[in-house]
């Protein structure tokens, strides 16, 4: 990173009549640069950002960050292909994304969603975006399907090479908008401000989810892309005490990579942390707790380190396996199990 030097202008400032005039030099170029700088912060240079128009974000755009790749160079899948479980090269201990809609189950694997971060797909004919954050390690799911007084409009989402608190920024293609996964909301672009609607999504082992919907479909790695699904890019991460990119906000309460169950109901925020998890359930796995004034369930298994909410009546609830930092990097206010 380069650093700019700052030289005291006493030390180069002349004696006598001409400091005046140097002076009134160094204002005059002063209030340009400043003039320069307020555009440059109402209307940001798409160049430096992937050419997208970040004009008006709903984020500090000094806080955006380039991943590395540019956009697109992390390609999501829009033609996914699906094989039964019994096909699957997949072992029990990989990790997957679980789908369960309108009687369609399908698991999508983390080696996969490693390279792609999203998957268009259309379940029981539904438009659903799988979409998957390595760096704060988030898998969530949405509907991608809009409905405004004008009519209804399909999402097709790519990845930007932006990130914002670490996480990914995702963009439709319709409108370049600008989508924040965690925040669950278009940051910038003709969409800015509209929420997604989050459709429950688990994260697992694949023994787990195989035992439980053992007709499930899963996605195949024969994705249509050159990429080696057996080598993990973020191999080791979990475990490194650090950050590769900023955040907005820290919390020292928890380890920054502690795996947490993040929960909202309504404006209510709770993060359910493993290793409390592990002292609190009970027999049954299953922690009762209220949020939102509504009676909550936690499902904890730390055989398969994995975790899912569900309402009073034991019906899913939108929930997201996360580390700590980015979780309360998007909601610092959080409520915390302890």
């Amino acid at each position: 990173m380069s650093r700019t030097a700052h030289v005291p202008l006493a030390s180069t400032a002349p004696a006598g009549p001409q400091v005046g005039k140097r002076a009134l030099l160094v204002l005059g170029l002063a209030g340009a640069t400043g003039l320069a700088i307020s555009q440059s912060a109402s209307r940001p240079d798409p160049a430096r950002f992937n050419g997208f128009d970040l004009s008006g974000a709903l984020i500090p755009v000094d806080a955006i960050e380039r991943g590395g790749p540019p956009r697109d160079g992390i390609p999501a899948i829009d033609t996914p292909r699906f094989v039964p479980a019994s096909r699957s090269s997949l072992r029990d201990a990989d990790r997957v994304l679980g789908l369960s809609h309108k009687g369609v189950v399908r698991a999508y694997p983390v080696r996969i969603l490693n390279w792609h971060e999203v998957v268009n797909d259309q379940p029981a004919g539904d438009v659903i975006a799988v979409t998957y954050c390595p760096l704060c390690g988030t898998g969530m799911a949405f509907d991608a399907r809009l409905q405004s007084p004008a009519g209804a409009r399909e999402l097709s989402f790519g990845i930007s090479g932006l990130l914002f608190n670490s996480d990914v920024l995702l963009y439709d293609r319709g409108t370049q908008s600008l989508w924040s996964q965690l925040r669950q909301q278009a940051i910038s672009g003709p969409l800015k401000g509209t929420q997604l609607k989050a459709v429950p999504l688990e994260h697992t082992t694949w023994s787990d989810w195989r035992r439980r919907f053992p007709a499930t479909e899963v996605l195949s790695f024969a994705t249509g892309f050159a990429r080696d699904y057996g080598r993990d890019p973020y191999a080791g991460y979990e475990n490194v005490n650090r950050l590769m990119f900023q955040v907005q906000h820290h919390d020292a309460r928890l380890g920054l990579k502690e795996w947490v169950l993040g929960l909202s109901v309504g404006t209510a925020r709770k993060a359910y942390p493993f290793s409390t998890l592990a002292a609190r359930v009970g027999k049954d796995g299953v922690l009762e707790d209220r949020l939102g004034g509504q009676v909550v369930r936690i499902r904890y298994d730390a055989q398969h380190r994995t975790a899912r909410a569900e309402d009073g009546a034991g019906k899913p609830l939108p929930s997201v396996l996360v580390f700590w930092f980015a979780w309360v990097a998007f909601h610092p206010q959080t409520e915390l199990l302890t």
